[in-house]
């Protein structure tokens, strides 16, 4: 049995294993935007511009210097959540985010939630029958979500809904009550329910399945419990710990990069939105705030999902 002194220790333990996994991370991402990504000194200047020039702009933003010393203060500067100032707008990137983060959690939560419980509602009827016909429609459904590009399905809900028939906007975040906010965010949600309804229905039915076949199931089964009881008790209580894993896990999409197909398509100023222009303007210090932080969050979501596993399985626990 654990203690909260027991269960404080673990947390702390687990964070502190995640700060090596943190180290590497922004270290990648920092290699890779500084000398992989669009460089600074060739956008400020512009077309043909003298090595000398060039020289200097690399001077002045202090690209001279050593790497070991540049991704130090960039550390620094993460750690303080100072990440300078977008070339584009010249606002800063922490203000952009903060302004930005809550419109994509307004625009795509909805949706994320709700292809969540769709997907893991089909999956739980599929899976107690399996080669029936929700079982035969689910997999035609993740089939089609999976095989169906992101800009193709937008697109057609940008006709069908806000060109034929005319219901929703399809561009733009005019959003300033209950009313346009239900009418904005719709098309977000069935884009984001369309987009990621395939790939869960599809991982969901094979976790449930495999745990339907285990033997406390089938023993649940031939003492002829209710069916109701043994999907609740017996089945999702036992896939949960896959299930939550994944759903842990995109959540760091929402919350830094968003859908980044989405919101530029309908234009909404959201996380991705910004990501999407900082990657065709060659804005770095959005560009490499958004891939930082999304690495970070990526490594928060590892540790919790890990702490969850722990809470959720009782054998893992014990060990």
């Amino acid at each position: 049995m654990t203690t909260p002194g027991s269960r404080r220790t673990l947390v702390a333990r687990r964070l502190l294993g995640a700060l090596p996994l943190l180290l590497g991370v922004t270290l990648v991402s920092f290699t890779l935007t500084v000398h992989f990504g669009p460089d600074q000194a060739w956008e400020l200047l512009g077309r043909n511009p003298t090595p000398e020039q060039v020289e200097q702009v690399q001077r002045q933003l202090g690209q001279d210097r050593p790497f070991l010393m540049r991704y130090g203060e960039f550390l620094q500067r993460l750690t303080r959540l100072e990440l300078g100032h977008s070339q584009a707008s010249g606002e800063s990137v922490t203000g952009l985010l903060a302004r930005t983060v809550p419109v994509s959690l307004l625009a795509l939560a909805p949706g994320f939630v709700l292809g969540i419980a769709l997907a893991l509602a089909l999956a739980l009827a599929a899976a107690w029958r399996p080669g029936g016909r929700i079982d035969r429609l689910c997999r035609g459904l993740s089939s089609l979500g999976m095989s169906l590009s992101v800009v193709i399905t937008v697109i057609a809900l940008q006709a069908i809904f806000g060109v034929w028939l005319d219901w929703f906007p399809v561009r733009g975040w005019a959003v300033d009550n209950a009313a346009s906010y239900l009418a904005h965010v719709a098309v977000p949600t069935m884009a984001m329910v369309a987009a990621n309804l395939g790939y869960n229905l599809r991982f969901f039915r094979a976790v449930l399945v495999a745990t339907i076949n285990e033997p406390p199931a089938r023993t649940a089964l031939a003492y002829g419990l209710p069916k109701s009881r043994i999907l609740t008790r017996y089945v999702l209580r036992a896939a949960l710990l896959p299930i939550l894993t994944r759903v842990v896990f995109s959540v760091p999409l929402i919350l830094i990069s968003g859908s980044l197909v989405i919101e530029s398509h309908l234009g909404i100023p959201g996380a991705g939105r910004i990501t999407f222009d900082a990657v065709t303007s060659g804005d770095q210090p959005v560009l490499m705030a958004v891939v930082s932080l999304s690495a970070v969050l990526f490594v928060v979501a590892l540790t919790a999902a890990d702490l969850l596993a722990r809470l959720v399985d009782p054998r893992i626990r014990a060990a």
